[in-house]
């Protein structure tokens, strides 16, 4: 005798159909409480009154599934996953799998992985968050942040990859450089807003490169302006507004986007053996970036995007650049990161000799030299020029004459005593202050009339 499992829907038919039985119920209202239809409900009582309780249990119960799939399937992608992608997710293989040809969605090979105890599951304490809404418009908001991490996991040096994201649409580009500094913030804004144009504000955390923390200057207390960094500089110019982040947490839409990367780009890049910044930005620009946004861009709650076109006139690459005030020098040569450039004599009628001009260097490292907004001519020294000497004042000498008490105005000592000198007149045709002859052969110089003698 056997055990017979039902199921609480068939148990809830068993004491209905049994009241049938005894003749309690009729079985049009037997249909009516399981909720079948009469018809079928006399398919149901057949059943039961041929082969009893058991009549009522499921005919596919014990039988595999007309969509099962084949064991040697689930045991070549099993086989695949361990040779090809032993650190992928069950997701991002189930992708690479289906390329391919070994199509099975994520949450069988999920319950396979598991099964198999290739895949473990990670639970994640619950944190609370308060969520905010996304932006109404497209280019209302852009999210702006570089991440640092073993992107080529020891194939080459570090790098960093710097990464914007749309607050409304989740649109994403990213660019790899060696650091992340002025240089590189400037350059990936700027190929954003050539190929999307420019955003009305830009959401960023509050790290040197777009927060100055100095204290203001005199002259810029006097112009009505704070300390601004290079690039809070070219943001102003450009229209662009700049807002700090509090915390990582507050910018939350690209630190995700920053964990998105570090899993599927890194295992993107092994998979194709990329290992140098050229490769991978081009990897980036054609394959992974339209691939990425094909998946995750979502539609904005408001129609139209709020990108500002690219001012007609406007040259990015003079905005885009590294502004300093400097003074010219009296050799008329400017100083600039150890450089040294000797402005055109042309420019002679301007008078620049100490007066401040403005050094501008832009991110393919060419400098331009501006007066009040004006152009210089110059060239580059290969040599630090030799300062000037001081010039030389001709100062016209002044006649000295010795003081009353001045050892010539006192008398000599003679055989260790005191002796004053006799005072004798000047003997004529020399000159107070010429050298007189003595009688040793040596000379002596007469004094306003008087002659010091020689004993």
């Amino acid at each position: 005798m056997g055990v017979l499992t039902l199921s609480t829907k068939e148990r809830k038919r068993l004491a209905i159909l049994s009241q049938v039985k005894a003749g309690v119920l009729k079985l049009v209202k037997a249909a009516e409480l399981v909720g079948l239809s009469y018809r079928q409900m006399k398919r149901v009582w057949k059943r039961y009154w041929e082969d009893g309780d058991g009549g009522l249990t499921h005919r596919s119960r014990g039988r595999a599934s007309n969509r099962r799939i084949a064991e040697g399937f689930w045991k070549k992608v099993l086989q695949r996953y361990e040779e090809r992608y032993p650190d992928f997710g069950p997701t991002l293989a189930s992708e690479y799998l289906a390329e391919e040809g070994l199509v099975v969605d994520h949450e069988t090979l999920r319950r396979w992985l598991l099964e198999a105890g290739l895949w473990a599951k990670k639970r994640k304490r619950p944190t609370h968050r308060q969520w905010r809404e996304r932006r109404a418009y497209c280019g209302e908001l852009i999210q702006m942040d570089g991440s640092h991490h073993d992107w080529f996991e020891g194939r080459r040096d570090g790098a960093v990859r710097m990464v914007m994201i749309d607050d409304a649409t989740n649109r994403t580009y990213a660019r790899f450089y060696e650091v992340e500094d002025t240089r590189a913030a400037m350059d990936v804004f700027g190929r954003y807003a050539r190929r999307y144009g420019l955003p009305q504000a830009l959401y960023v955390d509050r790290d040197s490169i777009y927060e100055c923390t100095r204290e203001g200057r005199i002259d810029e207390e006097l112009r009505g302006e704070g300390p601004q960094t290079q690039f809070e500089r070219v943001m102003k110019v450009l229209g662009v507004e700049v807002i700090c982040a509090n915390s990582p947490q507050a910018k939350g839409r690209v630190e995700r986007r920053n964990g998105v990367f570090q899993d599927r780009l890194v295992k993107a890049m092994r998979l194709e053996a990329i290992s140098t910044l050229e490769a991978a930005n081009r990897y980036l620009e054609r394959v992974f970036l339209p691939a990425l946004n094909r998946r995750f861009v979502v539609r904005a709650r408001e129609r139209g995007d709020l990108h500002r076109p690219i001012p007609a006139g406007l040259s990015l690459k003079e905005v885009l650049c590294f502004e300093e005030p400097r003074f010219v020098q009296n050799d008329w040569t400017v100083r600039w990161r150890n450089r040294y450039f000797q402005i055109a004599s042309r420019h002679e009628a301007l008078h620049l000799a100490r007066r401040p001009i403005t050094v501008r260097e832009r991110l393919d490292g060419s400098v331009a030299l501006l007066y009040r907004g004006e152009r210089l001519q110059f060239r580059e020294l290969t040599e630090r020029p030799t300062p000037l000497p001081p010039p030389v004042q001709d100062r016209p000498r002044r006649r000295w004459t010795p003081p009353a008490d001045h050892p010539w105005r006192r008398g000599f000592l003679v055989a260790g005593r005191s002796a004053a000198a006799p005072r004798e007149e000047c003997p004529s045709g020399y000159a107070s202050g010429a050298l007189l002859p003595t009688k040793k052969g040596t000379f002596l110089k007469s004094q306003e009339g008087d002659i010091s003698k020689e004993f």
